[in-house]
């Protein structure tokens, strides 16, 4: 008998053998079957199992049919022993799916623990009112810290942050800079409620996942900053100054009655959004020892030079004065400009010198200045008043005389103001200012212009009575006699000065003389619909008695006395602006309180 036979056989066998055992296990299957109804699910379960074994057999059975004529034979013997196979094989299985079934269980148990203690967590951490773990600002740790308390700490240390220095460089220049110069702020705030907000304002979940992640990994915040660009701009230019290749575009500038032109150089500038954007990145990592910046620059060529250019620039044509009645305005003069050498002079000058060079330039006036305009420009008289002085004194009259002149038919335009000292100028003898008496520190002496301060007193009582705006004006240290106290207006080249604001609508005309013992002065204009009457009101509070001082006279015979000097009185005053309409007060303004000393009685004792 051959092998295959052999096998064949012993198959034969083991299907007679399974047949007689069929008959039990069948009776069991439909035993099974029969409780059924009572227990669906296991019984559904033992058929699943049914249908997997009776699968893997057939797959068996097949591979035998190959090598065997007889394997239906096979396959119907097989196909009648599924239940015992069934019963066997489920054991394993169920094992299988109580495992999974309690890895799922402890998954889903683990699962919901995280989510009590993590919302266990965030409830905490809403009560307490402070930032979670793990966060930073600006690699500044503020865990566990109130807002407060994290805006005082990152505001501190950014402030030190802040405080270090950048250079910067270009060849061998070196500017030194701090970022507190071009105004880096940060906006410490916003980037503390940021912080804040880790674990509050999101959904339970968004919270919970943000303090687990907190536990194990770290959170740094960026705060935004600024500075200011007018400042960074400004130190551009100031380091662009200081490089010895910079560029040097061609310029020009007035000076008095010259023309100062500067020529053009070729060199480097700024790139400077580069810059910014390289200063940026440092502040950006403020906390890192950044410190130096190579300057990136850019090579320029600069503009040619065109004298016509800026001669048609500075030159400008004289203006004459003019007013119109309706609407009434008042044109002042306009003075010209113009270079006072040739065209081709200039141009010499350019080809022959070196970086810079000057060009004369000379005044244009016009034909009719405002000071010419008719007095039909200035019909009413808005405020007057007069002084009178001794023209025996010669050069005290002089001096009066020459400052009256140089105010008269001065036109001072809404908005503008008058200043004393700049109308009438340096008091010298060149100008012809003359040796007079003079206050100087609270005595009385002789210096050139003596007298010139009673013409600023009497403009200054004008100028209230037209209810112009009193910008600067100073008391004497004497009182002076020819004015009521507190209405005098003392000047001196270099110190006090008497300045009003014409806060008119219109313009204002200043008709000034001194002459013949009498000083005048009258401001004219336009009066307005409303127009306020004036008064000045002034008396003394209070008088400060004068000392006798006696002074030992070896001239003199012993027991006889002369006075050097008589003595007067000073006293404190108090002076105001009544505002009146239709005989009604309007208004009453403190103008000063002032001070006067007293002159001292100087009496020389004989000793001779």
């Amino acid at each position: 008998m051959d092998k295959n036979n052999t096998n064949k056989e012993n198959i034969d066998k083991e299907i007679v053998s399974e047949d007689i055992v069929n008959p039990i296990v069948s009776t069991n299957t439909e035993k099974s079957s029969e409780k059924e109804v009572e227990q669906p699910s296991e019984n559904s379960n033992l058929k699943n199992a049914e249908e997997i074994v009776k699968e893997e057999i057939l797959e068996e059975k097949n591979e035998i049919d190959t090598n065997d004529d007889n394997s239906n034979e096979i396959e119907k013997t097989s196909s009648d022993t599924n239940s015992t196979d069934d019963i066997v094989i489920d054991k394993p299985s169920k094992t299988k799916n109580k495992k999974l079934l309690i890895i799922s269980i402890i998954i889903a148990i683990i699962l919901i623990l995280v989510l009590i203690f993590s919302t266990i967590f965030a409830i905490i951490n809403n009560n307490k009112n402070t930032i979670i773990n793990g966060i930073s600002i600006k690699g500044i740790d503020v865990s566990n810290m109130t807002k407060d308390d994290a805006i005082n700490t990152v505001s501190n240390v950014l402030k030190e942050k802040l405080s270090k220095e950048i250079v910067f460089e270009h060849n061998e220049s070196q500017v030194t800079l701090f970022p507190e110069q071009f105004g880096v702020t940060f906006d410490v705030e916003d980037a503390v409620n940021t912080a804040y907000s880790k674990g509050r304002e999101g959904s339970i979940f968004q919270n919970n996942y943000e303090i687990l992640y907190s536990l194990f990994f770290k959170t740094n915040i960026g705060p935004s900053f600024s500075f200011s660009e007018d400042s960074l701009d400004s130190l551009i230019t100031e380091m662009e100054s200081n490089f010895s290749d910079r560029l040097i575009q061609p310029s020009y500038y007035i000076d008095g009655n010259n023309l100062i032109v500067t020529k053009g150089k070729d060199g480097v500038v700024i790139n400077s959004q580069q810059l910014k954007s390289e200063i940026s990145y440092i502040i950006n990592n403020i906390e890192c020892d950044l410190n130096k910046i190579n300057i990136p620059v850019e090579n320029k060529t600069a503009d040619k030079l065109d004298i016509e250019k800026i001669h048609s620039e500075i030159y400008k044509a004289p203006q004459d004065a003019y007013y119109t009645k309706n609407p009434y305005v008042v044109h002042p003069h306009v003075d010209g400009v113009d270079f006072a050498i040739s065209m081709e002079e200039s141009t010499n000058l350019l080809n022959n010198s070196e970086d810079s060079f000057t060009i004369p330039l000379k005044v244009l006036s016009p034909s009719v200045k405002t000071s010419q305009i008719g007095s039909e420009a200035f019909p009413d008289l808005l405020g007057s008043y007069s002084t009178t002085y001794s023209s025996r004194n010669v050069n005290r009259s002089t001096n009066i005389k020459l400052a009256s002149s140089k105010i008269n038919g001065i036109v001072v335009m809404p908005g503008e103001s008058f200043s004393y000292n700049k109308t009438v100028g340096k008091r010298t003898a060149a100008a012809g200012f003359k040796s007079a008496a003079v206050y100087s520190g609270g005595e009385v002496t002789t210096g050139i212009g003596g007298g010139i301060c009673q013409v600023s007193s009497t403009l200054y009582n004008a100028v209230l009575l037209a209810n112009l705006e009193i910008v600067q004006r100073y008391n004497h240290g004497f009182n002076t006699g020819y004015v009521p106290a507190g209405r005098d207006a003392t000047v001196s080249w270099g110190g006090p000065d008497f300045v009003f604001k014409n806060n008119r609508d219109y313009p204002i005309r200043v008709i000034c003389s001194g002459s013949g013992g009498t000083i005048s002065c009258k401001i004219f204009g336009l009066k307005s619909d409303n127009e306020y009457q004036v008064e000045i009101q002034s008396y003394i509070t209070s008088s400060i008695p004068f000392k006798i001082i006696t002074q030992n006279d070896a001239s003199l015979p012993k027991g006889t006395t002369k006075v050097i000097q008589n003595g007067s009185n000073g006293c404190r005053s108090v002076a105001y602006r009544i505002l009146k309409q239709n005989g009604k007060v309007v208004s009453k303004t403190l103008l000063s309180k002032d001070t006067y000393n007293p002159h001292n009685k100087i009496v020389a004792v004989g000793t001779k």
